[in-house]
């Protein structure tokens, strides 16, 4: 067994002891050359990479909580600023890009692997370049299987979700990526964590009754004044508010459809949760500007949830199928018991 997989878990880490695995569950090391399935592309890894380029904060991320980032040497499409516990480890490597990096930028690094958040940066019609293109270079591009399995991204802004998003596929990324890197007893540690955390969320919702509580979330806008971008009924968001037994206003397949604030005024939702970022692609980016609107605007103002004061500010990468999301969802949890 490599001295690697011998690392304890990257720092910052907190695993309950029921977490924690016995000897005799100790998983079988990576057997190269690998070649996993990823959304319908094989990809094969003659060992475990060293020369990691990221692009999707998610993705990099994930890669920090294995123990990983001496192995990333470039990062990109960040929402918000990394988490305490990965700062140090984080300053050292280099950020291509704060939001989608050129093509030239990535391969000028000399990759030898590069996961992708969102298909929409690497894929058919990627904002970065394609699967081909990377494949003619001989780098895997690992698309995180979240944002690939049982959905259409060539479909509005952000795609639309053929079926609900499940946390397995979240699970899958975090299992893939450590048989990938050859840490599988990392990769199920963490996953065990995140599926404990998970249960005690709804635990904690269970005590006052969510199913009267309805809720909506506001990613962000390309104008202040504009419709804003909204989560649907099958994205991760929905994802946290089903499994709390909260109810979702928005009744869209897209992952972030736009919708106009009469709609979301008329359904009243007890809770607005609105994305704090550090990304100012678009002026309402910035979550102040949000709610500057919200308690200006005619029509939000006098929605009950602003009036009320009842909003909620969560980091966006927590609204993603991330590392982030079990902090987003115990937040969550924790805001039905103020209603």
């Amino acid at each position: 067994m490599s001295l690697r997989r011998l690392a304890p878990l990257f720092a910052g880490l907190s695993l309950s002891g029921a977490a924690l695995m016995s000897p005799a569950a100790v998983a079988a090391p990576t057997h190269y050359p690998l070649t996993i399935d990823n959304c319908g592309v094989p990809l094969t890894f003659a060992q475990a990479p060293h020369k990691t380029v990221t692009i999707g904060q998610a993705a990099t991320e994930m890669l920090y909580a294995l123990g990983l980032s001496d192995q990333v040497i470039g990062t990109s499409l960040w929402f918000n600023e990394t988490l305490p516990q990965f700062k140090d480890a984080n300053a050292k490597i280099e950020r291509l890009a704060d939001n989608a990096p050129s093509f030239e930028s990535v391969i000028g690094k000399r990759p030898d692997f590069v996961p992708v958040q969102f298909e929409w940066m690497v894929g058919p019609q990627g904002a970065v370049g394609t699967r081909q293109q990377f494949q003619d270079l001989k780098i895997p591009a690992y698309i995180l299987p979240s944002d690939c399995e049982n959905k259409n991204n060539l479909v509005g802004a952000d795609g639309t979700r053929l079926e609900a998003f499940s946390v397995d596929t979240l699970y899958k990324s975090i299992a893939q990526l450590a048989q990938i890197f050859d840490v599988q007893d990392r990769g199920q540690q963490l996953i065990d964590s995140y599926k404990s955390r998970l249960a005690q969320a709804v635990e904690k919702a269970k005590q006052h009754d969510a199913s009267k509580v309805s809720a909506a979330f506001w990613f962000s806008s390309p104008d202040i004044n504009t419709d804003p971008y909204v989560a649907g009924r099958k994205g991760i968001p929905n994802f946290m508010l089903e499994t709390l037994g909260i109810g979702n206003i928005i009744d869209s397949d897209e992952e972030w459809p736009t919708v106009g604030w009469e709609t979301i005024a008329k359904a009243n939702p007890t809770i607005l949760v609105i994305a704090r970022m550090d990304r100012r692609r678009f002026p309402a980016d910035d979550h102040e500007k949000k709610l500057a609107f919200l308690k200006s605007d005619p029509v939000t103002r006098n929605m009950d949830a602003v009036k009320n004061n009842r909003i909620v500010i969560m980091d966006a990468s927590a609204m993603e199928s991330s590392v982030r999301l079990f902090d987003g969802i115990e937040q969550l949890a924790k805001a039905t018991h103020a209603q």
